[in-house]
């Protein structure tokens, strides 16, 4: 059984973001605005609702530290953040998305389940509702949602399912995607799967893409899907991060509303 009482959050936000200079030349891509709020401040307004989230807990690059402790030291969170610093100077260096997960579990000391969102991701659909189907179905859980362009598909995960929804195959980033169900980096992990990020690593596994190792649990593991409600952007290219500012205009305070009914 899970507990509901104990839940962690993890913020991925470590990369250099280098399609995206020069915009993040000197600052990370989740503290971007996107309408009126940066990237960031819109996964916390989320997290900050959410009962059972007890801490916050952000890993990001050395280069970018300080920008995300000025960050949470101006924003007063009513949940404590945390900020964990890889070490890492470059996009050379860099530990990638599952190393940094790993590393951040270690210094947080992190021993409750965790939802882990990439600090690029902008989305329309209640986090909380998620959460609570992660803990209805006692499960570890990712979101997907039907995804009809394929160049689009080409840049996500890419899952089957049966009719359960259970996670029966897991691709990243397809050359050829086998479905038109598209994965992205929302991930719920039960309190008991967090060791195994260190049994993926120590296999030598991909530690880049957070999406590899749903990819290997699901092999393992009875891993199941959440269809979002929503829109879900991945502020990867300039192209996205044009697309998100549109969807978040002037009117972006009525999409959050929303996210809430």
């Amino acid at each position: 059984m899970t507990r509901r009482d104990a839940m962690k959050a993890l913020l991925l936000a470590a990369g250099y973001a280098t399609r995206l200079y020069p915009l993040t030349l000197d600052k990370p891509k989740a503290l971007l605005p996107v309408g009126s709020k940066t990237i960031i401040d819109r996964i916390v307004d989320q997290l900050e609702r959410i009962r059972p989230i007890t801490a916050i807990v952000v890993v990001t690059n050395n280069k970018f530290a300080d920008r995300f402790r000025q960050w949470r030291d101006g924003r007063g969170a009513s949940v404590p953040i945390s900020i964990v610093d890889d070490g890492t100077a470059s996009d050379a260096d860099k530990l990638g998305a599952i190393g940094d997960i790993r590393l951040a579990v270690e210094r947080a000391g992190i021993d409750d389940d965790l939802l882990v969102i990439a600090g690029d991701n902008v989305f329309t659909f209640d986090l909380g509702r998620y959460v609570d189907y992660f803990y209805r179905v006692e499960r570890d859980c990712i979101v997907v949602r039907t995804v009809d362009r394929l160049e689009e598909l080409k840049r996500v995960g890419v899952v089957e399912l049966n009719g359960d929804g259970r996670v029966v195959s897991f691709e990243e980033k397809p050359a050829n995607p086998r479905s038109n169900v598209g994965a992205f980096a929302l991930y719920a992990y039960r309190r008991d799967t967090i060791p195994l990020f260190a049994d993926y690593l120590s296999e030598g596994n991909d530690p880049d893409a957070p999406g590899h190792f749903p990819a290997w649990l699901c092999r393992r593991k009875d891993v199941r899907a959440y269809f979002a409600d929503g829109a879900v952007y991945d502020v990867g290219t300039p192209e996205a991060y044009e697309e998100a500012r549109r969807a978040f205009g002037p009117g972006d305070e009525q999409l959050d509303r929303r996210s809430e009914d």
